[in-house]
């Protein structure tokens, strides 16, 4: 059974229908892509199976639970984080509290958030941690909104992991970033695969290529292609596509 599944997934809002008899499986331990045009339906699929839509038919599974229709925030309880396209920081605050308010460990307890959380060292130790594992060693004390564009990238993904989830959604993290950011974040997202499931929907699909070990195609929103990166270079539609020509 794969760690997370979605089976025959239905969205319609009004008389406009999204997603048709979407089927997915995400392996433990391996990088999924989504992947397809503008408009085919990537983004509902992904609030759909992260609690920010409830589909009007299909299920959806995380570690063998039926979670359709539950709230984001009872499936990020369970194990699930995502970011989004839209980054979603605290600009006012360091990048260190950032990461801490989103500690799971702070999270379960009833602080008096800034009171507490200043005398709570065990939380900053955990959360200089995260940020030597994103990259970002050095700019504990440094206001988000002095970070780079690509350093607020990694710091999101920060505040992802500091629930210390099973699975981590990532929803188009190359936005916005130029060549180097994006080779920043490859190398990031490269190795942060080797310690916890991650799924993807990108645009840039040499990103995806490189990273990924099984693509989802989504287009008209169905599910009409899926393989590896290899075998989707062979797919008829995705060679007559433009995402083919995308492909490395």
């Amino acid at each position: 059974m794969a760690l997370f599944e979605a089976s025959q997934l239905h969205k319609r809002f009004g008389d406009q229908v999204v997603l048709e008899s979407v089927s997915l499986a995400f392996e433990e331990g391996q990088l999924s892509g989504i992947m397809g045009p503008n408009g085919a339906g990537k983004t509902t699929c992904f609030n759909v199976l992260t609690g920010r839509f409830a589909p009007n038919r299909g299920t959806v599974r995380f570690a063998g639970q039926d979670i359709t229709g539950q709230s984001p925030r009872v499936i990020a309880r369970l194990g699930v984080a995502r970011s989004f396209q839209i980054m979603n920081l605290f600009n006012d605050d360091t990048a260190i509290d950032n990461i801490v308010i989103a500690l799971k460990s702070v999270r379960h307890q009833a602080w008096s958030v800034w009171r507490d959380l200043g005398r709570c060292t065990q939380a900053y130790e955990e959360a200089a941690e995260i940020l030597r594992e994103i990259g970002l060693a050095g700019k504990e004390s440094t206001p988000c909104q002095r970070l780079s564009y690509g350093e607020r990238r990694a710091l999101e993904i920060g505040v992802a992991l500091a629930a210390r989830p099973r699975i981590l959604f990532l929803d188009e993290p190359t936005a916005g970033l130029g060549a180097e950011g994006t080779a920043r974040l490859l190398d990031l997202i490269g190795q942060l695969k080797q310690q916890i499931t991650i799924v993807i929907i990108e645009h840039d699909m040499n990103f995806l290529f490189r990273l990924a070990d099984k693509i989802s195609v989504i287009h008209w929103g169905q599910v009409i292609a899926q393989g590896s990166p290899a075998e989707l270079r062979h797919n008829p539609w995705v060679q007559r596509s433009n995402l083919g020509a995308m492909a490395p």
